[in-house]
């Protein structure tokens, strides 16, 4: 069997849904997978994090520059947790056969600090599986890097057994520099994950990652090594004397990583206060409506935040700067942005879902600025959204809030409109 047919089993056997975007070399796996092609990556792990939140596993297919695309919302993922595993099949391209450069996806890995997989001719069935356990166990996007080598090379047609666990979602008690915290001290536990992997094979001091050898199998005497989880480092430490890998040399390069050492994350309660709206915002009517009516939504970067922290439970993740549509759409079905926030990156995700009529209740507080970096001017979003059709209110209108603030049978855009107040600033709250 062909390592693109073996790896589209796989995923099938291990994922409840497929959104992707074509280009070489993973065409032919959105096709046979029959992955929802979605307006660009960014979208599409957006709505994966939203089945995840949704008790959904889901796979997200993309060729290496569809990375750069879809960053925010994938390390994002990584301080505030999921609940299913999320995948991101990555497809390399190292000789640039396909592609306008030959990125290597696998630095990600290290920026976001989540795992990365890369699966061998005797192993992709394993690897597909052991990829969403990773995602669960560390509650993070995990990375399955494939390259052309491995989806045009003979492989074994294994099956891996389908065992889900749950992630956690990072608890709203800790503070943002808590999350990271939280989310940094499994690099230790994600460390041991990957040295004691029965998927990696310490046999000789050559090692072979992923399909590298399936071209040219002259080079090889059968007694390599073989390593699938690339990061963190697998361990042979000493042993390891030469690595053949197919593109840059990431796994030599990170062979002595070492893991910080853990440290008890920052709790609000430990720092003395967390922080509220500004006193009179004009918007915190309509985050009391949404709670007095048992709405929950999916939140954007920006003040929208806020509706996480006490008194309200409006919220319980944000994962990014215009990710709360997408999200929204696969979840709650209710998605609370700022009008900057949209116009930043929100705007794709909208036009996805409304093409695709989605029920979706996407809420905008339209302030005309930004209010978390110091209240710049923003641009107006009337103009831009008007092909939405959308519902406009001014922010004191309680009785007009209460009956447009209902969950939709289809696409509804409203715009709540207010003023923020003169010196405006976050309150400040003593725990």
């Amino acid at each position: 069997m062909k390592g693109e047919d073996a790896i589209t089993r796989a995923l099938i056997a291990s994922a409840d849904r497929f959104y992707g975007v074509p280009g070489f070399p993973v065409s032919g796996l959105l096709e046979k997978t029959g992955a929802e092609s979605v307006i660009n990556e960014k979208v599409a792990v957006e709505y994966a994090l939203g089945d995840s939140l949704s008790g959904r596993r889901a796979t997200v297919i993309m060729k290496n520059v569809g990375m750069n695309a879809c960053a925010d919302p994938f390390i994002e993922a990584t301080t505030q947790g999921l609940l299913a595993g999320v995948v991101i099949v990555a497809g390399d391209d190292p000789d640039a056969e396909g592609s306008q450069n030959a990125q290597d996806s696998r630095y990600y890995g290290e920026l976001a600090e989540v795992p990365v997989l890369e699966p061998g001719p005797d192993d992709v069935a394993g690897a597909v599986e052991e990829a969403f356990r990773a995602s669960e166990a560390f509650s993070r996007i995990v990375i399955l890097r494939v390259t052309p080598d491995l989806l045009e090379a003979d492989v074994s047609c294994g099956n891996a057994e389908r065992k889900g666990t749950t992630g956690t979602i990072a608890p709203l008690h800790l503070t943002m520099k808590g999350r990271v915290e939280r989310a940094r001290d499994m690099l230790g536990p994600m460390s041991e994950w990957s040295k004691n992997s029965p998927l990696n094979r310490m046999n000789g001091s050559t090692a072979l990652v992923g399909g590298a050898g399936t071209r040219d199998t002259t080079l090889l005497t059968g007694e390599e090594s073989h390593i699938v989880t690339v990061y963190p480092p697998s361990g042979g430490r000493g042993r390891i004397q030469e690595v053949i890998e197919c593109g840059r040399p990431f796994v030599r390069e990170h062979q002595y990583l070492v893991p910080p050492a853990f440290r008890e994350p920052e709790r609000r309660e430990d720092r003395g206060y967390y922080r509220s709206f500004c006193k009179d915002c004009p918007f915190v009517l309509a985050i009391r409506v949404l709670d007095e009516q048992g709405i929950s939504v999916t939140c954007d970067a920006g003040c929208c935040v806020l509706c996480m922290n006490p008194p309200f439970t409006t919220s319980l993740v944000s994962y990014g700067m215009g990710s709360s549509i997408g999200v929204a759409a696969k979840s709650t079905g209710v998605a609370l942005t700022g009008d900057y926030a949209l116009l930043h990156s929100g705007l794709p995700a909208l036009i996805d879902v409304y093409e695709k009529k989605t029920p979706l209740l996407c809420i905008v507080l339209k302030n005309n600025c930004m209010g978390m970096t110091g209240g710049q001017q923003a641009y107006d979003i009337l103009p831009y959204i008007a092909w939405a059709d959308p519902v406009i209110c001014r922010a004191d209108d309680e009785a007009r809030l209460r009956e447009i603030l209902v969950l939709p049978e289809s696409p509804c855009m409203v715009v709540i409109e207010g003023d923020c107040p003169e010196g405006r600033h976050h309150e400040t709250v003593e725990c």
